[in-house]
């Protein structure tokens, strides 16, 4: 099924949009919850993701409009700064705001966004719509930022605005991803590479859970808490401005520091992550799937046991996956409590698979998941007026 952009905006504003553009969703394929923890990450861009058509009009307001939610919103250049109850408007204009504080004149525009991320899935919709946002009006109206600077404005964007004390890895993913590649990114010092990802007779198979969250009313900013404490106990005996900053070895020469079980467990996850990371980079660039595919399954555990983020619907997936003999390495990607799963799914077994997958998981959870395989995408790109919807 295809979507006209171009003809659904003339439809909603009765003119032509002068631009549409695209930013895709993320996953991350393995380093899940250390960004904010000052660790690496190996997100990919995916070929789901939002696009934005964009017009001026001469009303001195900023229209927003979705193809996805019934709902619209019009907020005046003058009160941009206010959120608008809990739309999924609140990002756009957020953006807006953080521009117009910058110093940058931007005056009434119409939007129309569209996007096939399933919503509180965990591949990012928010910084997907944030950068789509970001460089749709940096474009657009030549603002003149590096990508770098559109990133730090979305996470201030969705840590200030939202109110979401996340980290950096989504908006970042989503902007410089590359076709076929990962991202090994420093989320302390903002360095990265890029990793080829060489897939071979294999897919990235997307299980979405369809058990929705809410990230910002989750135990996602208790679990940063959690860790924020474990690494107070840690300064009592060594200086560390991130845990991520200790490899496994480091860390269990100090780890009696961290008196409470909890704490303990949240710590050791994080540190483990962290060098699991390294491990499948090199994993990545030595071609050896089977060993990343292991890597996979070794940080689910984790998050499952010690960080406890999965849950019974991410587990059914990734303990289904565990047993079919055609995926070598799954697990939950995103912040948890639902969201989504990936899976290295040999290609022609597309079908058996979400069949199977869907008995076994309709079985343990009561309702079907939804299979998608995703290709491993380009960044924020200007794009026809025409949208292959998948």
């Amino acid at each position: 099924m295809n979507i006209n952009l171009q003809e659904k905006f003339a439809a909603q504003y009765h003119k032509n949009a002068e631009a549409i553009y695209f930013t895709p969703g993320r996953v991350n394929l393995i380093g899940e919850h250390i960004d904010y923890n000052g660790g690496l990450v190996m997100p990919c861009a995916i070929s789901l993701g939002t696009w934005v058509a964009i017009a001026p009009n001469n009303e001195g307001k900023f229209r927003f409009k979705s193809l996805n939610f019934d709902l619209e919103a019009t907020v005046n250049s003058n009160t941009v700064n206010d959120k608008n109850g809990t739309t999924w408007a609140n990002y756009p204009v957020g953006v807006i705001n953080e521009f117009i504080k910058d110093g940058r004149e931007i005056n009434g525009l119409d939007f129309l966004f569209y996007g096939n991320i399933p919503i509180g899935s965990g591949l990012s919709s928010s910084a997907s719509i944030e950068i789509a946002t970001a460089y749709a009006l940096n474009t657009y109206l030549n603002l003149g930022y590096d990508k770098l600077a559109l990133v730090k404005i979305a996470k201030r964007v969705e840590n200030d605005f939202i109110g979401l004390n996340s980290g950096i890895m989504d908006q970042f993913a989503v902007t410089f991803g590359e076709e076929d590649k990962a991202i090994v990114l420093d989320c302390d010092t903002l360095k990265y590479k890029m990793v080829d990802v060489d897939l071979g007779n294999y897919v990235v198979a997307i299980i979405n859970t369809n058990k929705p969250r809410e990230l910002a009313d989750s135990k996602y900013n208790e679990r940063v808490a959690e860790c924020q404490a474990a690494l107070k106990l840690l300064n009592e005996e060594i200086t560390l401005h991130y845990l991520c900053e200790l490899n496994a070895e480091k860390f269990a020469l100090h780890s009696h520091l961290i008196n409470d079980e909890t704490l303990l467990n949240r710590a050791t996850h994080v540190v483990k992550e962290n060098d699991r990371v390294h491990l499948a980079a090199k994993a990545l660039s030595g071609g050896d799937l089977t060993a990343f595919g292991r890597l996979m399954y070794a940080s689910h555990e984790s998050l499952r046991t010690l960080y406890e983020v999965s849950g019974k619907e991410l587990d059914a997936v990734v303990d289904f996956c565990s047993d079919y003999k055609h995926v070598i390495g799954a697990r939950m990607t995103g912040a948890g409590f639902g969201g989504c799963a990936i899976a290295l799914l040999e290609k022609g077994y597309e079908e058996d698979f979400a069949k199977h997958l869907t008995d076994y998981y309709v079985d343990k959870i009561g309702y079907p998941a939804t299979i998608y395989v995703s290709n491993i995408s380009d960044g924020p790109h200007l794009v026809t007026d025409t949208i292959g919807q998948t």
